[in-house]
């Protein structure tokens, strides 16, 4: 549909449901100390964790899109996989295969200025991940409690990318596309709302930071600089 801008919708989402969350503890024992009690009073408080991570292995599959691309929508299939070390940390491997396609800003530009902008496209991209969960908390809504776990991973990966950076500053050339690679650090933020005990539901945003040059100008390449491809994902997983 038109006129509707999903990226838009589908970050707000995430930001709104992160922001909306409840007190979240990431151990199950802790210690406070008011300041109104004697000195030797010590309050504990005891939340009890349903879902437990620790020697566990999960794996997700999921459907996303691109957020960066200004001339190409772009939508992706995503699958990750992992063992939980502890009860707060994971290693994880992931996997991205994108699907590009030229949209309406890059034809209106072809049609008013008949002109071809610098386009760097992301084809696919892996990586391995250590994955770090500090919180967990709960949301009562339906008169149902929801489970969920918030992430976040740092790591490093490969892209594989196509640009038109040889031809697209040259008129008179057709526009072609090479092939690229690059490594990038990768960082992963995500929230994953327990169904059951088995089953999850998770939003992802994902971050590859990278270092690439722009477009070919007078037979010479400028300055490679630091560049990020963002996505965001809906996966669904299970856990054993």
């Amino acid at each position: 549909m038109k006129g509707i801008n999903y990226k838009n919708i589908f970050c707000l989402a995430l930001v709104s449901l992160t922001l909306s969350a409840p007190a979240l503890k990431a151990d199950e024992k802790d210690l406070y100390d008011f300041m109104w009690l004697d000195p030797d009073k010590k309050v504990y408080v005891l939340q009890n964790k349903v879902h437990k991570k620790a020697n566990t292995v999960y794996l997700n599959v999921g459907y996303g899109t691109g957020l960066t691309s200004t001339f190409q929508d772009t939508s992706l299939f995503h699958t990750n996989f992992g063992y939980y070390l502890t009860e707060e940390w994971a290693v994880e491997g992931l996997y991205t295969k994108y699907s590009n396609s030229d949209n309406d800003a890059l034809a209106n530009l072809k049609r008013l200025n008949g002109s071809i902008p610098f386009i760097r496209s992301t084809e696919s991209n892996y990586g391995l991940i250590a994955k770090w969960s500090p919180f967990y908390g709960k949301i009562n809504t339906f008169n149902k409690i929801f489970y969920f776990d918030w992430s976040f991973g740092l790591g490093l990966g490969k892209m594989n990318t196509k640009s038109n950076a040889l031809s697209v500053a040259n008129p008179l050339s057709a526009n072609t596309y090479s092939n690229e690679k690059y490594t990038s650090v990768i960082a992963k933020t995500g929230l994953s709302f327990h169904a059951t005990k088995n089953i999850h539901v998770g939003l992802d945003v994902i971050m590859n930071n990278y270092k690439a040059p722009g477009p070919t100008i007078n037979g010479g390449a400028p300055a490679s600089k630091m560049r990020t491809n963002t996505d965001a994902i809906v996966t669904v997983g299970v856990s054993f």
